[in-house]
């Protein structure tokens, strides 16, 4: 056994199973990494894009989507302690296209047929996902929401940083949307972290990306995490892969000359970040210390306690659809990130929190197990249910204790 309390044996099971997904060809490239109480397993698998002689490596930068969630929670939560933002405090004031919200009457109602809000949204409502807007879980373009949303430049898809306007216009635009049902309500995906985004920015006073940097990445060192790659690190970043009617891959972005090659209009919070495997490791690392990071305090320990609490109510839960039916069954939701609240497999420990990336990445961190880990890889998930290379590699990782 390891000082990490990891056993040696059972951790090479990670490459004995996971490299058959890069022979097979069902994923190009991955990086793994487990860390314990001090220790970290790490492992690069694959390519970085089909039919590249270039190898994945520990340093490879991959788009990690969704995972971007609880960076920009971790953010607000900075400023809240700065008393710039307070939790229960109606984003009006900084957010005036907010204020009077009206509320759809029926989901698969007319666009105009709403009724007003009872309350306005806060800072908690976007942290949690309650805010009211999010991704409407139907068939595309079934619904008068669903088409006014595609109209005005919301898709509700995968993310396109090149297709989206700067934050003031974007969120002008969405001043004409409707929310989708009552503030506090229910858990609705996605959107309230690109509302938090704009939020945090007119807070601070400054751009997302650059309040991003000064308070965050850098005192973590966290140096490869940014909203786009610059042109030096343009051979560590992978080609992104899709899912075709075919079940073969297709590009979804190029490494160079994509849409992460520039820096963005807008500063997407819920799912605008390039990152690599010891850049998220720091950010959890972070978290499961309390808030703090070699000797540098980020967050105080309430608040990181906070953030990594289930918020949702038994209704709320209920409540929601998108998910599979089960989820909440086992899961919370913090702030910007999932909690679970009742163990059901080997690697979901009561209390383990973190998140997905869409576009194929994942990162926990499991305090009970002094434990973080993380899958990055260049292939998008096809439904909301992780693919079996991640059930594969927590499993992996959570059989590898040997205390």
């Amino acid at each position: 056994m390891s000082d990490g309390g990891l056993s040696k044996r059972r951790l090479e099971r990670i490459g004995e199973v996971l490299s058959g997904y890069a022979e097979r060809g069902d994923v190009p490239g991955f990086v793994s990494l487990v860390a314990r109480r001090g220790e970290v397993h790490t492992e690069a698998f694959g390519t970085l894009s089909i039919g590249d002689t270039a190898r994945v490596e520990r340093d490879t930068i991959f788009r990690v989507a969704s995972m971007t969630k609880p960076v920009v929670a971790a953010a607000a939560m900075i400023l809240v302690e700065e008393c710039a933002l307070r939790l229960r405090e109606p984003v009006d004031r900084l957010l005036p296209e907010l204020a009077d919200r009206r509320v759809l009457r029926a989901l698969d109602g007319p666009v105009d047929d709403t009724v007003p809000a009872n309350r306005p949204m806060t800072l908690e409502d976007l942290l949690t996902f309650r805010s009211g807007y999010g991704m409407v879980m139907q068939a595309p373009n079934s619904t008068p929401i669903q088409r006014a949303l595609a109209e005005r430049g919301f898709p509700q898809g995968p993310p396109h940083p090149s297709q989206v306007p700067a934050p003031d216009e974007w969120i002008a635009t969405l001043q004409s949307i409707p929310l989708l049902h009552q503030p506090g309500e229910q858990w609705t995906y996605n959107t309230a972290s690109d509302i938090l985004g704009v939020l945090v920015a007119r807070a601070a006073g400054e751009p997302l990306e650059t309040f991003l940097d000064e308070r965050l990445f850098a005192p973590l060192g966290m140096k490869d995490t940014a909203f786009c790659v610059p042109a030096d690190k343009l051979d560590r970043f992978t080609t992104s892969y899709a899912t075709d009617s075919s079940g073969g891959l297709r590009v979804y972005d190029e490494a160079a000359g994509g849409e992460w090659a520039t820096p963005p209009a807008f500063a997407s919070g819920a799912g605008g970040l390039v990152s690599t495997v010891d850049d998220f490791l720091a950010f959890g690392r972070m978290l499961l210390a309390g808030g703090t990071h070699d000797g540098t305090r980020i967050l105080s320990r309430p608040s990181i306690e906070l953030m990594t609490t289930d918020r949702l109510t038994a209704a709320q839960k209920a409540a929601t659809s998108w998910y599979p039916p089960d989820y909440f069954e086992n899961h919370g939701w913090g702030f910007g990130m999932s909690v679970v609240t009742r163990r059901t497999d080997i690697f979901e420990p009561v209390g383990r929190y973190g998140w997905d990336g869409g576009l194929g990445t994942s990162w926990h961190c499991a305090p009970s197990e002094n434990m973080i880990d993380i899958l990055l890889t260049n292939s998008a998930f096809t439904s909301p249910d992780p693919p079996l290379i991640f059930r594969d590699f927590w499993t992996l990782a959570y059989q590898a204790i040997d205390d």
